[in-house]
């Protein structure tokens, strides 16, 4: 039924001979397409189609990486439309917002179209008399992405071009919930002129990250998803001696401090704990009130969450789109009734939400929640969906410790007129991204993204400079030219810079 994803190796589609499932529309419930799931030999088929690929990639000069760079950055511009469409139709987001991640996934392809700025190393002339010394960074060969379901476009971006510019062949795992934009980049980077294996799809689930974590002929791994994953994929890929990044999950705070306004913090707040349906690792759905602005926050994020309409995705008229599974919207459900259960006050309640015409789609309306003990789920936990638990302090120095506390460091913001507060939170939150009057912190394609704690196993972040450090490795040469008359006598001593 509908089309069919097949994986892109060697710049052909492949379609395996074992297990497909559907691919649906979040909006509908309806089935859209077929995927075709591989396994550790559709893993090993592509890593040999890379290795033999980059071979000669790495050969290949950084102006001629570069104008191939500039070019697919062009195509995807051209391209937006149809990519934005493919992730509507499988994600469920609305158009503008597929839109939104593109042009922030673009950002990074950007960043490394100026690779040959990027990978000069350094030189240092007469270390000793007549020795010089230098560094140049290498590619590392062979390396891997696998990429969550909320970010189709965004996320993998920041990973391939990267890898691509330093070098590397790449090998991208996307989700099996939306993996038709993957597909789409892959047929553009073949326009662009990329040498076919150094951008190649593999789909699968569980069998196909183990493989990948695993197979010999990969030299790293990049993953962003869940923390319980990204803990196994740091721990399988890291035991067979690979380099790792896996950023995990997240449990962002915005802390409202009594001397913001009220009604943009209360705006901002909404468009992170309910824009792309909170299906965001950068979501905001905490929100922490100093003082005496708890009652007045409420009654301004209601009249904001109010205003929202809630529908399909490619209906312009909508604000927040449907999640991306009926266990999804059951899960979000089943915490709010967890939440109110236990004494948690409903203040906007989107439980029974419905929409005309889409009744089979997993739709549900935006839910605030407040008088929740601090270790309750609801609040503790990673809802992934609409709902924003709004908790209460007295003072900065019982919010500050409120963030500090989440086992989670990935995003956090802080809405105040303050300069002294502002400062003293940046500085003191153990948190890897910080947001002043901004809800939702992600930083620019030449900055990285990555957060701490249990939202980040491996020491490098993501995409900009660091991305750089991690698709490369370094190597450190010494020179020397004597002369063909030159005599010196040999010494047993560990030379010194004479």
């Amino acid at each position: 039924m509908g089309y069919e994803i097949t994986h892109r190796i060697g710049g052909q589609d492949v379609a395996t001979a074992g297990s497909t499932q559907p691919i649906m529309n979040p909006a509908t419930g309806a089935e859209v397409g077929t995927l075709h799931l591989g396994d550790a030999d559709t893993v090993d088929q592509a890593v040999r189609s890379a290795a033999r690929a980059q071979r000669e990639w790495a050969k290949v000069s950084l102006a001629r990486r570069t104008q191939i760079l500039f070019r697919m950055r062009q195509l995807v511009i051209e391209a937006t439309d149809e990519i934005a469409v493919a992730i509507s139709r499988e994600h469920g987001k609305t158009i503008g917002d597929a839109k939104g991640e593109i042009a922030r996934g673009l950002e990074t392809l950007e960043f490394a179209t100026s690779i040959t700025q990027d990978l000069k190393g350094g030189f240092s002339e007469n270390v000793s008399t007549g020795v010089d010394a230098h560094t140049v960074r290498q590619p590392l060969g062979v390396v891997a992405g696998i990429t969550p379901f909320n970010f189709p476009a965004m996320v993998p971006f920041w990973m391939h071009p990267i890898a691509i510019a330093t070098g590397n062949a790449f090998i991208l795992k996307p989700s099996e919930r939306d993996p038709s934009a993957s597909n789409v980049v892959a047929r553009l980077y073949q326009e662009a002129g990329l040498p076919d294996g150094i951008f190649q799809v593999v789909h699968g689930g569980k069998t196909v990250v183990d493989a990948l974590c695993t197979h010999e002929g990969i030299s790293a791994v990049s993953f962003v998803g869940s923390t319980p994953i990204a803990q196994h994929v740091h721990a399988t890929a890291s035991a067979a001696g690979k380099r790792v990044q896996a950023l995990g999950g997240a449990n962002n705070h915005a802390v409202v401090m009594p001397d913001a306004n009220i009604e943009f913090a209360a705006a901002q707040v909404a468009s992170g704990a309910f824009g792309s349906a909170g299906e965001r690792c950068m979501a905001v759905p905490v929100a922490v009130t100093v003082g005496d602005v708890h009652e007045e926050f409420l009654a301004a994020i209601k009249a904001e969450a109010e205003k929202l309409t809630v529908g399909p995705g490619d209906d312009p008229a909508t604000d927040m789109p449907p999640v991306i599974t009926p266990e999804a919207r059951e899960r979000v459900i089943r915490m709010t009734d967890e939440a109110e259960q236990a004494g948690g006050r409903i203040v906007v309640d989107g439980r029974g939400l419905v929409v005309d015409g889409h009744e089979n789609g997993n739709f549900v309306g935006p839910i605030v929640v407040t008088d929740l003990d601090r270790d309750h789920p609801t609040y503790t936990e990673e809802v992934f969906g609409p709902v924003l638990v709004v908790m209460h302090v007295n003072n900065f120095d019982e919010a500050l410790d409120l963030v500090n506390a989440s086992p989670f460091g990935n995003g956090t913001a802080i809405f105040t007129d303050s300069g002294h507060y502002a400062r003293r939170f940046q500085e003191e939150v153990t948190v890897g991204m910080i947001g002043i009057n901004v809800p939702i912190p992600t930083p620019v394609g030449y900055y990285s993204f990555g957060g701490w704690k249990d939202s980040l196993f491996g020491e490098h972040h993501a995409h900009g400079p660091e991305g750089i450090g991690f698709y490369t490795k370094q190597k450190a040469i010494t020179t020397r030219w004597p002369s063909q008359n030159e005599t010196v006598e040999s010494s047993m001593s560990f030379p010194t810079h004479d």
